[in-house]
């Protein structure tokens, strides 16, 4: 950078760098449509400069050698480095949980001194925001972030009607929603209807899914240092029977209507809505994404161009939530997210793009092409015109996600566990086992798997199997 710290003279040609987790000047382009060439062009004495903690070139070149393996870097430790290496860029802009650990190691600048100097209006924005972004900072603002997407209940209000059972509402629990799906889901084979899927793809994997159910209650397979499984439990045990009994009743899509109904369809030919059980009506209700709403505004908008189909008429409601958190629904992506490098050159410039692209005026420039939602509130509209429950993204807090990413990088084979657990859900989908009793063998085997992870993190793994004759022995995990 060209100046220290206060930006020099305003006319003074000044470079700002930003530095993202990955990238390369391939993605550079989008990076500056997207977030910087509106600023560029109200600051003509400001160059961007972006920078990479992970730089896709120099791993696209290299060359393989089957005798050095080439190991993977850690996105958040490079860049730790590049914050308090040589010519440190100004601004970081991150993920969510990647933000976390820049903060606790304390490489990063609050931003409360310069909202507060500037009067900066921070009280416009989406609560949810601003809070999820203060609980990383202990009350403190280190961040912000012109963009989010959530989730929301999306439902066919056609169907409803058709069938005369009265539509979700805003802040109805899991249990009232599982209801409402049995008094909707009826019929059977190509002309079966589900109340409910946790996604709207034609099969819904229940043991992944119910992560989704869980996550406000704070249920973890394991505990925070992936040492000790948790799953022997009553609340584990009631989770997963009502999976089961979803599944068992036919409330939401099983194997068996994808593997001999969809597969059936597919050989008569392409459908364009046959892999999206909700647009094509096989589906009452679903958990959709924000940026998920341009696929059903799309359609809709095509209709007549499909042969057989009249549209969807459609709104949404809040995320459903458990009696136990009856504030928090579903997930949260907040992105981009900026902050300014603790050691950066150019501080007051990197104040001013923060201050910028979280303003009002970007905001309103934005409104009508971004495709996510905006965090000042004021300019969160439906979209092309639509009439719908807009605020059902934003009401809720986000559920937390009780399983930190880093875990995975750095115990790369505890997803073993949850291979095992995947199939022991199996078994007693399948009638081999009851509920309890596989969670135990999940337990103890998950154990046994945490251990040898704790003496070798990369090592292979063994399962222990008993044989008709009571010998246990050691199994290589393929």
């Amino acid at each position: 950078a060209c100046t220290q710290g206060e930006g020099g003279n305003q006319e003074e040609k000044r470079v700002l760098r930003i530095a993202t987790m990955y990238g390369d000047s391939y993605n550079s382009e989008y990076l500056r449509t997207q977030y910087t060439d509106l600023f560029q062009f109200n600051n003509r004495n400001i160059d961007i400069e972006f920078v990479y903690a992970v730089d896709y070139s120099s791993q696209r070149y290299r060359i393989y050698d089957p005798e050095k393996p080439f190991e993977e870097p850690d996105p958040v430790e490079e860049m730790k480095k590049l914050l308090e290496g040589a010519n440190p860029p100004d601004l970081v802009m991150v993920s969510y949980e990647e933000l976390a650990p820049l903060i606790e190691d304390n490489l990063l600048m609050p931003l409360d001194p310069f909202i507060a100097e500037d009067e900066f209006d921070i009280e416009g924005f989406v609560p949810t925001v601003i809070d999820s972004l203060k609980a990383l900072g202990n009350n403190q603002l280190y961040a912000l972030a012109p963009t989010f997407t959530s989730e929301a209940l999306i439902y066919n209000k056609g169907l409803f009607a058709e069938l005369g059972v009265t539509p979700p509402t805003d802040n109805m629990t899991w249990n009232e929603i599982f209801d409402l799906a049995r008094l909707i889901s009826r019929g059977e084979g190509e002309d079966q209807i589900f109340g409910f899927s946790f996604t709207n793809y034609p099969y819904s994997d229940l043991f992944y899914d119910m992560r989704t159910y869980m996550a406000p209650l704070g249920l973890r397979i394991y505990d925070e240092q992936g040492e000790t499984m948790l799953v022997d439990s009553d609340q584990w045990e009631a989770v997963w029977k009502t999976m089961l009994q979803l599944h068992s009743e036919k409330v939401t899509p099983t194997r068996e209507y994808f593997e001999q109904i969809m597969m059936k369809q597919r050989g008569k030919g392409y459908n364009p809505l046959m892999e999206n059980l909700f647009l094509s009506g096989k589906v009452a209700m679903t958990l959709i994404n924000y940026r998920q709403l341009d696929e059903i505004i799309h359609v809709n908008n095509n209709k007549d161009l499909i042969e057989g189909f009249n549209g969807i008429d459609w709104d949404v409601v809040t995320f459903p939530v458990h009696p136990e958190a009856p504030d928090m629904g579903g997930n949260i992506s907040i992105y981009p997210i900026f902050a300014i490098n603790a050691k950066a050159q150019n501080s007051e410039d990197a104040w001013e793009f923060i201050k910028f692209i979280n303003g009002k005026d970007w905001a309103e420039f934005k409104a009508g092409s971004i495709t996510d939602m905006l965090s000042r509130q004021e300019y969160i509209k439906p979209r092309d015109g639509l009439n719908y429950n807009i605020g059902a993204f934003y009401q809720l807090k986000p559920a937390p996600n009780p399983y930190n990413s880093r875990i995975y990088m750095e115990k790369p084979n505890i997803y073993e566990v949850e291979r095992i657990g995947r199939e022991k859900f199996e078994q007693v989908l399948n009638g081999d086992k009851e509920v309890r009793e596989a969670l135990k063998e999940w337990n103890t085997e998950g154990n046994m798997i945490l251990q040898q992870i704790k003496e070798n993190p990369n090592g292979p793994l063994e399962i222990f199997e008993k044989e008709a004759g009571g010998v246990t022995e050691a199994v290589p995990i393929p």
